[in-house]
């Protein structure tokens, strides 16, 4: 089962611009679900000439039992917004929560 749990799916519905992996060993266990792999996915969506770049960031979390993408962050972020918000979620301990917002999503939608 693969769920975009998005207001507007289509915003996602492409390749992403940039994707940056921060688990990929498929060895790590939230409750029942055994988590493949945890990415951070970047969509540029318009460019404004004063304010920038509008990014939209989302988690991507991959387990055994179906794949889940959400929204992280979205707006006018800047350059590398991609990297300093994977730098931000890997030095405060921000992948943890991650994974136990998607597993909770996950669960709801598969039960």
């Amino acid at each position: 089962m693969n769920i975009i749990d998005l207001y507007d799916p289509q915003r996602v519905d492409k390749i992403p611009d940039d994707v940056k992996v921060l688990l990929d060993s498929g060895n790590f266990i939230q409750d029942e679900f055994k988590i493949l792999k945890v990415e951070l996915r970047l969509y540029v969506e318009k460019t404004d000439l004063s304010l920038g770049t509008y990014s939209l960031i989302t988690s991507f979390v991959q387990t055994d039992k179906g794949s889940i993408e959400m929204i992280y962050d979205e707006g006018f972020r800047g350059e590398d917004s991609l990297l300093r918000s994977a730098d931000f979620l890997t030095s405060n301990l921000g992948v943890s929560g991650l994974i136990l917002r998607s597993i909770i999503s996950l669960r709801e939608k598969i039960n």
